[in-house]
């Protein structure tokens, strides 16, 4: 499918006393399920009303959000799950001056969309468009990890969440083949796995307090998996990350943890140990892997922190 670009960002027309909104979509044209065909149905009426690019491989989406910036767009949108509007967010970040220069919008494509569903962005293509168009913003808190890559220190940003552990294990084991074929089942399937193989221990650590567990999230908002509240006292502005700690993960105690949680959306606390802080700092087996908003990184140990209101963001 070839990218269209309708509207020029250096054409924005005016309508009345507003000047038109410069929004620039990034999708993955290969996408799956219901919603990705409903998306593809609507690409000619977006075609008018907006730039649109296509990606064709791996780290695409970063490379056209890093250029979108540079063109001059208002908005750049990730049309996807939250790997997707991920990368978008580090491709605005690649470019000096990004996040100061655009907003970050999303179209709700993916299995989950949590950072939609914090946003309170409507998982209806329709209406989430109306959102983009409008263009209403909010200055939110913006997480980064920092590791080393090959050796070499590097940092990445997230905008919801991260994690340590069987989770990240579970994405880091999940096959291309097997995902391209069977979607998210693929995660299940890499997450019984994940299960079979000895944990590692993860340790969290910030303002001289600790906690350790076997699963280790680390919260920006408060949602994870979906509608799950894992991090209640989260919040996307207050210049903090809330860590929870699952001490043990085995078939036996995520049956104990399953009935309530799927219940009430929440956690039992008394399963559980938490941390609220700036800056934390997570360490582990050499081979404990970490993900941020649901896409493999790399191996621990990692420092996650976040900038103070630093990511521009379309709310409806």
């Amino acid at each position: 499918m070839q990218a269209a670009a309708a509207v020029s960002p250096r054409l924005a027309a005016r309508n009345g006393n507003h000047f038109r909104v410069r929004i620039c979509v990034i999708f993955n044209p290969a996408a799956r399920g219901n919603k990705a065909r409903r998306f593809k149905k609507f690409l000619a009426e977006l075609s008018q009303q907006c730039a649109l690019k296509a990606t064709t491989a791996p780290g695409d989406a970063r490379r056209f959000a890093q250029a979108a910036v540079a063109t001059g767009y208002d908005v750049i949108a990730a049309a996807g799950g939250d790997g997707t509007v991920n990368e978008v967010l580090n491709g605005i970040a690649d470019e000096p001056g990004g996040f100061e220069r655009t907003r970050l919008g999303v179209l709700p494509l993916g299995t989950v969309n949590v950072f939609a569903r914090e946003l309170k962005i409507p998982l209806k293509l329709e209406r989430a468009w109306r959102v983009l168009k409008r263009a209403n913003e909010m200055k939110i808190d913006l997480g980064r990890a920092e590791f080393h890559e090959d050796g070499k220190p590097t940092q990445r940003y997230f905008m919801q969440l991260a994690g340590a552990g069987l989770d990240a294990r579970a994405i880091e084991l999940v096959s291309w083949k097997l995902k391209k074929s069977a979607g998210p089942l693929a995660y299940l399937v890499a997450g019984f796995q994940a299960l079979t193989e000895k944990q590692a221990r993860i340790t969290a650590k910030a303002d001289g307090k600790e906690i350790s567990g076997e699963l280790l999230l680390l919260g920006n908002g408060r949602f994870y998996g979906g509608p799950f509240e894992i991090f209640p006292d989260a919040g996307l502005c207050d210049g903090r990350l809330e860590a929870c700690a699952f001490p043990k993960v085995d078939l036996s105690s995520l049956t104990r943890l399953a009935p309530e949680f799927l219940l009430r959306r929440k956690l039992a606390e008394a399963h559980v140990r938490r941390l609220n802080a700036g800056k934390i700092e997570l360490t582990g087996d050499a081979s404990a892997a970490f993900e941020l908003d649901g896409e493999w990184i790399g191996h621990l140990p990692a420092t996650f922190s976040v900038e103070r209101q630093k990511l521009r963001v379309v709310i409806p």
